[in-house]
């Protein structure tokens, strides 16, 4: 099974599947909320936790896609002849499991698995998803919010727009650049309850530029956030 299979896998299983330890910190959600779980994980089948009635969802494999199918799906994404086209093009030679649709669907559900699990201080989440160096960064800003006593909640809305706008595979790694529009209500409050940044009601856009990458070699399906911008 390749590296998108698990991904086409996480995206049927992961709406029934992310949220609900989420619930009781981040204040109001959307959608269906269960335990979070890794959208580039490898499984073939995905088990709720043990308080749940312990059904296993098994989900049907893809049949095979030939190249020219891969590449007509790559020109429903990236218009023909540009730079972004042809990277995708460099892209599927090198890794044939790689599905562009597929790639945005799981890249958004991380997207917001990572958005609410760092308003959390969601570690363990974050630990699946980030590079090493990513994860510092997330991890410091989390340790400097909890040594002012600060609490954040917030409420994710939805993202209006998900778009790859980068393709590089070199020295066997893929990396895949998005643009990200997301809408996003979030509040900090200090130790006594006081707001201190945000809004508690309004909603904000947010334009994030990140980075997902995968060693083409490893057997490990995971893609890793490896860098964040955001746009201004």
């Amino acid at each position: 099974m390749g590296a998108n299979d698990f991904i086409t896998l996480f995206f049927l299983v992961a709406a029934v599947l992310i949220f609900l330890q989420l619930r009781s910190v981040l204040g109001r959600r959307t959608g269906h909320e269960k335990p979070p779980v890794d959208p580039f994980s490898q499984r073939d089948t995905a088990r709720t936790p043990a308080a749940d009635d312990g059904k296993v969802v098994t989900l049907p494999k893809r049949e095979p896609v030939d190249e020219e199918q891969r590449f007509a799906e790559i020109d429903a994404v990236a218009k023909p002849g540009t730079a972004l086209n042809d990277g995708l093009r460099d892209l599927v030679k090198a890794d044939p499991t790689f599905r562009p649709k597929e790639f945005l669907n799981g890249a958004r559900m991380a997207y917001e698995m990572i958005v609410m699990a760092f308003a959390d201080g969601d570690r363990k989440t974050l630990g699946n998803l980030l590079s090493r160096e990513v994860f510092e960064g997330f991890d410091a800003a989390i340790r400097d919010r909890e040594s002012r006593g600060e609490t954040v909640k917030s409420t994710f809305v939805g993202i209006d727009k998900a778009e790859i706008i980068q393709v590089v595979v070199k020295n066997h790694e893929e990396q895949v650049t998005l643009r990200i529009v997301s809408q996003l209500i979030s509040a900090t409050y200090d130790k006594a309850g006081a707001l201190v940044d945000g809004d508690a009601e309004a909603v904000a856009e947010v334009i994030d530029i990140w980075t997902f990458a995968r060693d083409i070699r490893s057997r490990d399906p995971n893609w890793k956030l490896v860098a964040t911008e955001s746009e201004q």
